[in-house]
């Protein structure tokens, strides 16, 4: 069944024409992605398509009925409401009784506002609701409900305008860059939740493991025309290179019947007949053909990088955190006694969830702020490039031409060779004509794309990439990549691009919590399969003895360590006291992991009686709270054992 109808969609700012003649439908459970490169009007198709924006021409018609759900590339809260108030913003009679519920749950109010508050629940039918709600918060890794959404870091942020998206089980789904600022395991949670068969989803995004394993189909928009490829994205690439292939050659033959052509024309007499008018008509339709230009723009990233000494950067018993210790809410250990050497030739990846201390980390690298104790010590030789989350800071009325030109007017390029910075700019795609707009007038790519340019002009022997994927075209993110391949510098890699990280990462710094950082040496993906083995290994001991943790909570993903990982923190046995702690954790986790989940079965399916529903809600946001508390000091005693 046919759910999106797009007729001859166009739409111009200004005298930029963004797109015209798009015209496409979807059927009910398709995904198809979106693939252009940036300043195309990707963003924009998107919200004429959701009802944002108004197209210039053309029809958008959806089927009768159908939910519509749409996430926007740039999620922004700055309200001081709360979490659930967001989720739930729908003034609705459903909604409104479950925030009223979840506010007097939170609060602990008095007996007689929360009977009130059952009692709406009940008589709504909103219980199934109000399960599906914290299942969706919970799965996103968000579970204060009372947290004001402008304290939300950007990963949290992003993952409840998913959530909140998806809670009311849409029918048609458009997403524009689900995956930024997402960590990798919300990445991987999304996908499940995506790959639903009745959902249908039209996306844009530059993540290609996602692509390969949610849609299947791909849709390009280049050189003015629409494409589509029936399959996913590793389907897409294949055929792509054939049809480039065919395309070439298709140019060749029409170029050589041209010149054949052309000589007949010549030669023509003046007067001319019925078929001496047909033919000249199709000399010219030929002519059209054959002189066509299918010429890709591409990034030509080439610049000087110094020599790189053997020293470059060396950590020694670096401590920093959060808070003081004693107010347990409040401290939040980022790293913790950790020593280790940058060495020349090093490329390394750093994982971790949001929230974790990332960039905190790079921070303290590179001296932007200082540690509670150790040191960082730089080589004299080092010329760092830094490539962070927030982007270029620059006045939205400046020219593009004169961002490079602040840094410099020449740009040294290896063998001697210089560049200017209007050539440079070409090189990043800015033609002459763009390099006079104002950087407002960018979209979200061509503003990276730009800051990336900034950052590699100054020629560095040590790149700090945080996030550098983040609104990048895949063509733009190719060239990157190629060129990181053979650039002989020292790379520090911040990405949840799993992608990027495989293909230009040896080695991973993997970030675990409470200040602890772990060197995993191989790609992500062999990270990731090593977990998952470990988990399933965990999930067998467990059934057979009751003396481990259950390997379905957070401790799952380090219960059993590699053998590669070597620890950077110096180990202290555990006292006799500690190990009849270890020993009853052991214990009690697996009955309250069983008990949680007969608790989110119970509330998944409902009921009539508001009593034990209210009951069981309160019982499962305590066992939660117990099941972290006992997880994390059940790592940090089996560390130790």
């Amino acid at each position: 069944m046919n759910v999106l109808s797009v007729e001859k969609v166009a739409k111009r700012y200004g005298p930029r024409q963004l797109f015209k003649d798009i015209s496409f439908g979807l059927e009910r459970g398709q995904k198809t992605a979106i693939v252009a490169r940036n300043g195309t009007g990707k963003s924009t198709l998107l919200k004429c398509i959701a009802g944002i924006e108004t197209p210039d021409e053309g029809i958008i018609t959806f089927n009768k009925g159908l939910r519509i759900g749409y996430l926007d590339q740039n999620v922004v809260m700055s309200g001081t409401h709360s979490l659930v108030d967001e989720m739930l913003d729908q003034d609705e009679p459903v909604t409104n009784a479950i925030r009223a519920y979840e506010h007097a749950v939170a609060r602990h109010v008095d007996e007689h506002t929360m009977q009130e508050a059952v009692n709406r629940m009940t008589e709504l039918s909103a219980w199934d609701h109000e399960a599906r709600v914290k299942q969706l918060l919970f799965r996103f890794g968000l579970r204060d409900m009372e947290q004001p959404v402008n304290t939300l870091s950007g990963g949290q942020q992003k993952r409840l305008a998913m959530a909140k998206v998806l809670i009311n089980k849409p029918d048609v789904l458009i997403l524009d860059e689900p995956t930024n600022h997402l960590d990798l395991n919300m990445i991987e949670q999304l996908e499940e939740e995506l790959n639903t068969p009745n959902m249908t989803l039209l996306l844009v995004t530059h993540d290609r493991y996602f692509l390969d394993n949610v849609c299947d189909e791909i849709i390009e928009m280049e050189f003015g025309e629409f494409t589509r490829f029936k399959g996913n994205y590793s389907y897409y690439v294949e055929k792509k290179a054939l049809l480039d292939e065919v395309r070439d050659a298709t140019q060749q033959h029409l170029r050589g019947l041209m010149r054949s052509e052309l000589e007949w024309v010549r030669k023509m007499p003046r007067a001319r007949g019925t078929k001496s008018k047909s033919r000249l008509d199709k000399f010219d339709e030929i002519k059209a053909q054959a002189t066509r230009k299918f010429d890709r723009d591409e990034v030509k990233i080439d610049v000087k990088t110094e020599r790189l000494g053997g020293k470059v950067i060396e950590a020694r018993n670096l401590t920093k955190s959060f808070g003081t210790q004693d107010k347990p809410e409040t401290f939040k250990p980022i790293v913790a006694h950790f020593s280790y050497s940058l060495k020349r030739g090093d490329r390394i990846g750093i994982v971790g969830p949001n929230g974790i201390g990332k960039s905190t980390f790079i921070d303290l690298l590179v001296g932007r702020m200082k540690p509670d104790q150790g040191t960082v010590s730089i080589g004299d030789t080092v010329i760092l490039g830094t490539f962070d989350q927030k982007g270029l800071q620059l006045s939205e009325d400046k020219r593009i031409i004169e961002v490079v030109r602040d840094i410099a007017e020449l740009i040294p390029l290896n063998k001697g060779r210089t560049l200017t910075a209007s050539g440079l700019l070409e090189r990043f795609l800015f033609d002459k004509e763009k390099q006079y707009q104002y950087v407002s007038t960018l979209s979200g790519g061509e503003k990276r794309r730009l800051y990336l340019c900034t950052v590699l002009m100054k020629n560095p022997n040590v790149l700090i990439l945080d996030e550098p994927t983040n609104d990048l075209d895949i063509p733009t993110l190719y060239a990157l990549e190629e060129f990181l391949v053979d650039l002989d510098v020292c790379l520090l890699i911040v990405s949840h691009d799993r992608f990027f990280m495989d293909k230009l990462c040896t080695k991973l710094l993997v970030f675990e919590g409470e200040g602890k950082i772990k060197e995993w040496v191989g790609s992500y993906t062999e990270l990731r399969e090593k977990q998952k083995e470990d988990v399933e290994r965990s999930k067998v001991r467990a059934t057979k003895s009751p003396a481990l943790p259950d390997a379905s909570g957070d401790a799952a993903r380090h219960e059993a360590e590699p053998a590669s990982f070597v620890s950077t923190e110096a180990k202290k046995k555990l006292t006799y006291a500690e190990k009849l702690e270890l020993q009853k954790i052991d214990k009690e986790m697996p009955k309250l992991e069983t008990r949680k989940e007969e608790l989110l079965l119970i509330m998944a399916a409902g009921g009539t009686d508001h009593h034990k529903m209210m009951a069981h809600s309160i019982e499962l946001e305590r066992a939660i709270k117990e099941l972290d508390r006992m997880t994390d000091r059940w790592l940090e005693l089996s560390e130790r054992a």
